[in-house]
């Protein structure tokens, strides 16, 4: 089911003429319950698909906003198997595409055999590692491949076209276009310029291409519906309103109100 649910979902977005809205939030900040909770507030407000971030002690490609709250899931029980549990609970609830998102060393350190079913077990559709390049992971990538879970690859604005061809030949589910260089949380990401590229991209592929880095409110998730990606992903903005509020009921509001008028944006 887990391939099916990622086209699924993309072909939907596409019937209903706008982009698929990609909601990141780090599991375990503040805590694992209220990660639950906030996940499951994106997803009835708008959200099509949820990124579970796990928390990682050198979180190299993220910026302070991220880097921060990881070291808060990390203090507070935040884990691979914690990200697992929060992403069995919200496949109780919930039919949505579920990408877990990490770092290549806490995948290993779990077991690179008994990671694909356990992923398989709590309904994980695909794998995004920042820092697992298409050469590397033989042994991660076969057992995944056999759980039908997907490795999503990366493409930044640096990707020359030789490299691009070589990612796009292992791509599975959508591609994920790095608006800018740099790490996440940017504010200044040129979206117009890396919509175009990831039109293009789209076109030299059989698979969706979403662009994140940048996505700060709804007025640059309009550009980018405008300018018709495929999907528009907004993490640090999120894990932002998730550290502001205090409690959770106002921490579920916040994501709430902040996903409900991105979602609004790409209409």
């Amino acid at each position: 089911m887990t391939a099916s649910r990622l086209e699924q979902c993309f072909a939907a977005c596409r019937a209903r003429g706008r982009p698929a809205l990609i909601i990141y939030l780090t599991v375990g900040d503040p805590s694992v319950d209220d990660s639950l909770a906030c996940a499951l507030a994106a997803l009835a407000a708008g959200a099509d698909i949820l990124e579970l971030g796990v928390p990682f002690s050198d979180p190299s490609a993220d910026g302070p906003v991220i880097a921060a709250a990881s070291q808060r899931a990390i203090r507070s029980g935040g884990s691979l198997r914690k990200a697992l549990e929060v992403a069995g609970r919200i496949r109780e609830e919930s039919a949505a595409p579920l990408v877990l998102f990490s770092y290549v060393n806490p995948l290993i350190a779990f077991g690179e055999e008994q990671l694909p079913k356990a992923l398989a077990a709590v309904g994980v559709d695909a794998v995004l590692a920042v820092d697992l390049p298409p050469e590397e992971g033989e042994q991660l990538r076969a057992g995944l491949a056999r759980e039908s879970i997907a490795v999503i690859p990366l493409i930044a604005p640096t990707t020359d076209p030789e490299r691009e061809a070589h990612v796009l030949g292992g791509a599975q589910g959508f591609v994920y276009y790095v608006s800018a260089t740099g790490v996440t949380g940017l504010g200044d990401a040129p979206l117009a310029a890396a919509a175009a590229r990831a039109r293009a991209i789209a076109g030299r592929s059989s698979l969706p291409v979403v662009v994140g880095f940048g996505v700060d409110g709804p007025e640059k998730a309009q550009i980018l519906a405008r300018a018709g990606v495929d999907g528009v992903v907004v993490g640090s903005a999120i894990v932002k309103a998730i550290a502001a509020a205090q409690g959770r009921p106002a921490r579920v509001n916040a994501v709430t109100a902040l996903v409900a008028s991105l979602r609004n944006a790409l209409v």
